[in-house]
């Protein structure tokens, strides 16, 4: 006994010693979001106030053009119309799949992870076949009655709010789904006996149990979409540009990499904004749906 005593007291100094204390375990990650984020950023920031001339005119000159204001408002309307939209259909999706027959229900997270999966630039020019004026919607609409002659759905911003509700759909389902799922069945259950009528079960239970599943899947769709590129630029065209075509023709076309920058840097604070704001109202528990 005395040697098991013995041998367990020299090897549990080793065993501790072994593992990282302090910040020991994640410099390694630390040293890269470093070097690969944060150092990029800065020099951004640099750039922005540097290029051409020291200042905050590369600001002024964003903030105060009404044709870079048109192309903020672009951005954000699409982007909450895409929230918007996403979450409508999403949710539903995301309640069917969470009651429905467990085979059933992994047959269709294989279409979304399959859909996820495809090449983003291929999705795109489908919904552009789709989409255009002899695409299959068109025919479908103008065969039922509903429309005489094509729609207009391609180089403006209804296709691009089509094109990336259906890319970022999988987006919601996925959080939302999981939240849903955590809740206790029985709880729905208690409030029907209660004599909670089906819509004051939806409004009054599930919808403020799956808020934060909600949240956290509303904030990372719009957070993706204020920063979208491909979709945008194809389905919408130069004369509804959206910010990240215009950071890109910044950078690529008028090598003007302060202006380019400064339109960075304002979506990047935007993005951050409405992260503080979601960790300020549900917090990193809720959050998470726990």
């Amino acid at each position: 006994m005395s040697t098991y005593t013995d041998v367990a007291s020299e090897t549990a100094p080793t065993s501790r010693a072994a593992r990282p204390n302090g910040f020991g375990g994640v410099m390694p990650a630390l040293i890269f979001v470093a070097i690969f984020f944060v150092v990029p950023v800065i020099a951004l920031l640099l750039r922005s106030v540097m290029e051409p001339t020291p200042g905050f005119g590369n600001y002024a000159e964003l903030l105060g053009s009404t044709t870079y204001l048109k192309i903020f408002a672009n951005t954000f309307i699409v982007s909450g119309l895409v929230t918007v939209i996403s979450l409508l259909i999403g949710f539903p999706v995301a309640w069917t799949l969470a009651i429905m027959p467990t085979k059933l229900a992994s047959l269709i997270f294989a279409v979304l992870l399959l859909s996820m999966w495809t090449n983003l630039l291929a999705r795109t020019y489908a919904w552009m076949v789709l989409l255009q004026r002899t695409g299959l919607i068109n025919k479908m609409l103008m065969a039922t009655g509903l429309i005489d002659k094509p729609l207009a759905l391609v180089n403006n911003l209804t296709g691009v709010t089509i094109g990336m509700t259906y890319i970022m759909l999988p987006f919601i389902i996925l959080p939302l789904f999981g939240v849903i799922r955590k809740i206790d069945p029985a709880i729905l259950q208690a409030a029907a006996l209660c004599g909670a009528s089906r819509w004051q079960c939806l409004t009054r239970v599930l919808l403020p149990l799956a808020a934060p599943g909600m949240v956290a899947g509303a904030l990372m769709v719009f957070v993706m979409s204020l920063g979208y590129y491909v979709t945008p630029s194809l389905l919408g065209g130069t004369a509804n540009m959206m910010l990240a075509e215009l950071i890109a023709q910044f950078v690529q076309s008028l090598v003007n990499w302060g202006m380019g920058g400064a339109a960075a840097l304002v979506l990047l604070v935007v993005t951050l904004s409405l992260y503080a704001v979601q960790l300020r109202l549900f917090g990193t528990q809720n959050t998470g749906g726990r």
